[in-house]
């Protein structure tokens, strides 16, 4: 009987690395995880969530995110963190209902909301705040999607903790100083318009030790 649930024990551990080391070869990752540098595109107006060092001229004056239709343009990326206060490991899978920050690689704000109205459709402001990586609680936001894990191919929704706002684009156009580039702001309905997906990306893989204590915890549960 020992000799038995030991072999089963080891068929199922070499399973479960067997079907991580398959997951993390390349582009194959299937799940967005913590420390992934990715960028997000609103899938009902295909444009990809984007920031830089302009300003708002109104609202909060803080540094402004917009969409836009640019596939290969640096400064949509972002990093996929642990939410404020938190350390999320990287390579760790973002879970469905986990609040994280995304931070953006070229300034080092984080994606955040408030209060403020945004300057084309009076929704909600999305800016980017703060100073390499830190800023505050406003910075966080929470993943919405249907399975355990954010999955890369799953359309997902963003709403940020503090006041419940879906992360949105409706469609209104900036005029100079970033001519065509689409407002983002955040809306409280659930709709079309707030489904985002994962498209390039870097994608950290999971750890040894992550592999490690998968296996310890399917040795617990036999």
């Amino acid at each position: 009987m020992d000799c038995t649930i030991n072999q089963i024990r080891f068929v199922f551990s070499a399973l479960i690395l067997c079907c991580f080391c398959t997951l993390s070869r390349g582009t194959e990752l299937r799940f967005v995880t913590c420390g992934s540098v990715v960028k997000l595109l609103n899938s009902r107006h295909n444009v990809r969530l984007h920031s830089h060092d302009v300003r708002y001229g109104s609202g909060s004056g803080q540094q402004s995110v917009t969409g836009v239709t640019t596939v290969d343009d640096s400064n949509s990326y972002w990093t996929v963190r642990g939410k404020s206060n938190t350390v999320c490991q990287r390579g760790a899978a973002v879970k469905c209902g986990q609040t994280i920050r995304l931070t953006h690689v070229n300034t080092g704000r984080n994606l955040h909301s408030h209060r403020f109205s945004s300057p084309l459709s009076s929704n909600q402001e999305v800016s980017a705040f703060g100073d390499e990586g830190e800023g505050d609680l406003l910075d966080d936001w929470t993943v919405l999607c249907a399975g355990e894990v954010w999955e890369r191919e799953e359309a997902v929704r963003l709403r940020h903790t503090a006041t419940d706002a879906l992360l949105s684009v409706t469609g209104e156009q900036y005029g100079r100083p970033i001519n065509g580039q689409r407002e983002v702001h955040a809306m409280p309905q659930a709709s079309q318009h707030n489904f985002w997906r994962v498209m390039e990306g870097i994608f950290m893989k999971p750890s040894l030790q992550q592999l490690r204590t998968s296996s310890a915890q399917l040795h617990s549960e036999l």
